[in-house]
């Protein structure tokens, strides 16, 4: 099995989230060994996707260098890790990735356009060897060695609407565009007046994310899964662990993830190489993955 790319260079436009703003993106291939390369057109800044260059997790996962940041890019990330594609060059005119519906839908029908192609290098992957943990609290989200890749999440609001949701996805590419793609971020009434009273949330509407009051959903559609809130946290758990560099495998499992929790995962995963074995995907060993990504 080889890395991949994307066919030919796609794009979209839609609204950043906080800004309100309209936001050109650009998918275009790039060769073997490249990775996944944010670029901002605007201030000819490239951003590299490594864990380094994290620089908050607060509401999202952001990245930045030379105090120019990107923000929102774990739902672009998700698809581009479902779909199994290693060197991207992703470019964007403004300071975050467009929100679209609040899913990764029109990602996925993105790389649909784009398609898939083979380079010339075997794929790589990492093996998660050893249990590793990060906890706060009650929250928590941990990696544990595993045959395949499964994600396992726990969510608990004192809300009547969301409770106590839990989700277990046995990925495949196609699992993922079906269970996972399409459902939306999510948020409250009070934290988006909140946050607009602060500049942020700017684009934010009942078209890109759920929003719930102390009761009820506020949008008119309803839900697109009755558990939609947590494979949401799913969605977004995929995109942050992208971060990684490449493909995985083993078992994520997450008692009220965030992306800070995501990230922190991250650095301990990799800050002992005992944790992990990076292996190339050649012969018959790559058959069953190969199918994943089909």
């Amino acid at each position: 099995m080889y890395q991949t790319t994307i066919k030919k260079s796609v794009e979209l436009v839609g609204i950043g989230l906080h800004k309100g703003s309209p936001v050109k993106l650009r998918l275009e291939p790039l060769e073997s060994n490249s990775g996944i390369v944010f670029y901002r057109s605007d201030v000819d800044v490239s951003i590299p996707l490594i864990p380094e260059n994290v620089v908050d997790t607060k509401m999202a996962t952001v990245i930045g260098k030379d105090s120019y940041v990107i923000s929102t890019i774990e739902h672009l990330l998700s698809a581009v890790y479902a779909y199994g594609i290693d060197n991207l060059r992703v470019v964007v005119d403004a300071d975050e990735v467009p929100v679209m519906d609040g899913s990764s839908a029109s990602y996925c029908m993105l790389l649909d356009e784009a398609q898939t192609v083979s380079l010339d290098i075997p794929k790589k992957i990492m093996r998660i060897k050893k249990e590793i943990e990060v906890k706060e609290g009650e929250k928590y989200v941990k990696l544990s060695p595993a045959p395949d890749l499964q994600y396992d999440f726990t969510i608990k609001f004192p809300h009547p609407v969301i409770q106590q949701q839990d989700f277990v996805l046995k990925f495949t590419k196609e699992s993922y565009k079906k269970e996972i793609s399409r459902a939306r971020t999510f948020g409250f009434l009070h934290e988006v007046q909140y946050l607009r009273s602060k500049g942020l949330a700017l684009g934010g509407s009942l078209e890109n994310a759920i929003v719930l009051d102390d009761k009820k959903i506020l949008n008119p559609e309803g839900l697109r899964f009755e558990d939609e809130f947590v494979r949401h946290k799913i969605l977004d758990a995929i995109g942050d662990m992208s971060l990684i560099g490449m493909n995985f495998i083993g078992n994520y499992e997450a008692m009220a993830g965030s992306h800070d929790l995501n990230h922190k995962l991250t650095l301990a995963l990799l800050a002992d190489e005992a944790n992990y074995e990076v292996v190339e995907l050649v012969g018959e060993k790559t058959k069953e993955l190969e199918k994943a990504y089909a």
